[in-house]
C-alpha cells in the first residue's frame, strides 16, 4: 500500500515515524521539542498555547520527512482540553495534564451527578483533576468570561486533524479519546452532553465520532488523515496487545490496562473505562506509587541510581528477608487511601541490610501492580501474558521479581515510538480500507514488536508466597481496603 506515518504529540515533543504500510517496518524518524516560552502575566504551566503543538509538529517533519506519504494518523497527550468559540478560536490557552486547580472542581462533579455510582454508570468513570469535564467545571467557576465564551469543545488530538484538514467546517474525534473525557459513554458509545452542560453551565458543540477505520478526511494535497487517538490508545495499538494482554506502565506513578471486549462499570472509581482504538475496550487502574518508590529507597539507601539499586536487591532473596513494604507514599488510588503514608513491616535484626530494603522496594512496588492486575481480573478481564513498559521495565530486579508476582508470561519490549507507531498503523488501515484493500472491522497485521519474553517457570510458587506475605501486611495494616 506504499508508506504512511504517524505522528505522537505528546507533554514536551513531538514524534514521528514513516513505516511501510504492509509491514509496519520504520523507515524513518523525526523529533522535535516542543517550543517553550516564559508564562506571561504569572501564568501557569499547565496553559498551553496550541500553536506550539503545530510550531513542533513542523519542526519535526522538516527535511522531506514526509514525502510519499501517503496517509498519517495523530496520537496526542491525553486529557488536554481547547475551549474553542463559535467561529474555531481559541478563548485561552489550553489546559493540559492533571491539573491540581481541578480538585475541587471533581468533587462538586461528583456530588452534582450523585455520587461516584452515579458517574460510572454514565460514562465508565468518576471524574479526576486532570480530565476535561474537571476542567470545564474548573473553567465556569474560575473564568466565567471565559466559559461563557466556549462554544465547541476539543482535545489535543482532535484539534490537531482539524488543522492538517485545513479546518474543515466538521470537527471530528475517535471512540479512545472521546472516552477520557468524562461526558463519553464507553458503554453506549455516545456523547453525554447534559454533562458537559452540568461541568460548563452551558451546551457546547462536540466533534463527531470516528469508527476505528474512518478517515477524518484528506488534505488539499491528497494526503489521508486517519481519526486519531489519544496516546494511551495509539501505544495499545503501536504494541499490538489483544485479548488476554495487559499492559504495565511503570512511571512515577503506574499503571495497568487491558484488552476486553465490554466496557466496565465500577462504583468504587477504581477502573477508567476507556475505548480502544480497535472497536474493544481498556479498563485502565491507576497506582499512585510505582518508580518513585524505587527513587525513594535509592535515596534512602545512597544508591547513586536505579541500576544499583537493582544490583543491591538482586543480593537478597525472595520476600527479602521478611520485609513487606507498603508503597503508598503518596497516598495511593488503588485501593482508595488519598492520606496513607508507606509502610516498612517485618523489621527484624536479620532483616535490618541494605539489600533487603532495596529487594523490599521492588517487590512492594510490583505487588501494588498486581492489586491493580487483580482488580480487572477480579471483573472477569482475561490476563494471559503482561507487557511491562518503562525504563524501570529494563531493571534486572524488575525482570526477576515481575513474572511471578504477576502470575503469567511477561512481555518486555525494546524501546519504541509505540505511540507514534500505533498512530501509523491506523493510517494504514484507513488507507487500507479506503482501497478496498483491508477490512475495517480488522487492523493491518505488522509485525510485532521486538521484546524480551520472561516466563513465571517455577519461581511462581515463590512469588505467590511473597505475594501473599504482601496482602497479609495490606490486609491488617489497612483492612478492607478492596472492600466495594
Amino acid at each position: 500500500m506504499g508508506i504512511v506515518a504517524g505522528l505522537d504529540s505528546a507533554s514536551d515533543f513531538t514524534r514521528i515515524v514513516v513505516c511501510d504500510a504492509d509491514t509496519g517496518a520504520v523507515l524513518r524518524q523525526g523529533y522535535a521539542p516542543h517550543p517553550v516560552e516564559s508564562p506571561e502575566g504569572g501564568g501557569r504551566l499547565s496553559d498551553v498555547d496550541p500553536q506550539a503543538w503545530l510550531l513542533s509538529l513542523g519542526e519535526a517533519a522538516g527535511g522531506g520527512l514526509l514525502e510519499g506519504v501517503q496517509a498519517i494518523g495523530v496520537s496526542a497527550q491525553q486529557n488536554a482540553l481547547v475551549p474553542l468559540d463559535g467561529q474555531g478560536s481559541g478563548v485561552r490557552p489550553a489546559l493540559v495534564g492533571a491539573d491540581k486547580r481541578a480538585q475541587v472542581a471533581a468533587a462538586e462533579l461528583v456530588d452534582g451527578l450523585g455520587g461516584r455510582q452515579a458517574w460510572a454508570e454514565a460514562v465508565g468513570c468518576v471524574p479526576q483533576a486532570g480530565q476535561p469535564v474537571t476542567k470545564l467545571r474548573w473553567l465556569a467557576k474560575a473564568e466565567p468570561d471565559n466559559a461563557r465564551r466556549t462554544a465547541l469543545l476539543m482535545q489535543a488530538h482532535d484539534w490537531l486533524v482539524w488543522q492538517l484538514l485545513g479546518r474543515p467546517a466538521r470537527r471530528t474525534t475517535d471512540r479512545g479519546g472521546a472516552s477520557g473525557t468524562g461526558y463519553w459513554s464507553a458503554a453506549t458509545g455516545t456523547w453525554r452532553p447534559d454533562l458537559v452542560e452540568l461541568a460548563l453551565g452551558h451546551p457546547a458543540a462536540l466533534p463527531d465520532v470516528l469508527g476505528p477505520s474512518e478517515a477524518a478526511g484528506m488534505t488539499p494535497e491528497g494526503l489521508l488523515i486517519s481519526a486519531g487517538t489519544g496516546e494511551t490508545m495509539a501505544a495499545a495499538l503501536g504494541l499490538g496487545i489483544r485479548l488476554g494482554d495487559a499492559v504495565v506502565s511503570l512511571g512515577a506513578s503506574g499503571s495497568v490496562m487491558a484488552v476486553h471486549p465490554e466496557a466496565l462499570v465500577d462504583s468504587t472509581g477504581m477502573i477508567t473505562s476507556l475505548a480502544d482504538a480497535t472497536g474493544m475496550h481498556l479498563p485502565v487502574v491507576t497506582t499512585l506509587n510505582a518508580v518513585r518508590t524505587l527513587r525513594g529507597a535509592a535515596e534512602l539507601l545512597g544508591a547513586p541510581d536505579l541500576e544499583s539499586l537493582s544490583d543491591l536487591a538482586m543480593k537478597s532473596t525472595p520476600g527479602s528477608h521478611g520485609l513487606v513494604m507498603l508503597p503508598y507514599l503518596e497516598g495511593e488510588r488503588t485501593p482508595s487511601l488519598p492520606h496513607a503514608a508507606g509502610t516498612l513491616s517485618g523489621l527484624r535484626r536479620e532483616s535490618m541490610k541494605p539489600e533487603h530494603l532495596a529487594r523490599a522496594a521492588f517487590e512492594g512496588m510490583l505487588c501494588g501492580l498486581a492489586d491493580a492486575l487483580d482488580v480487572l481480573r477480579g471483573r472477569g478481564v482475561d490476563v494471559q501474558r503482561v507487557f511491562l513498559l518503562g525504563a524501570a521495565a529494563e531493571l534486572s530486579a524488575v525482570q526477576t521479581v515481575a513474572p511471578a508476582l504477576f502470575g503469567a508470561q511477561v512481555v518486555v519490549p525494546q524501546p519504541a515510538d509505540y505511540a507514534a507507531i500505533g498512530a501509523a498503523r491506523q493510517a494504514a488501515w484507513a488507507l487500507g480500507v479506503s482501497q478496498g484493500a483491508l477490512d475495517p472491522r480488522t487492523p493491518p497485521a505488522w509485525q510485532g514488536a521486538a521484546a524480551q519474553v520472561l516466563e513465571p517457570g517455577e519461581d511462581l510458587a515463590v512469588g505467590q508466597a511473597v505475594r501473599q506475605q504482601y496482602v497479609s501486611v495490606r490486609e491488617q495494616t489497612h483492612p478492607g481496603a478492596f472492600r466495594a
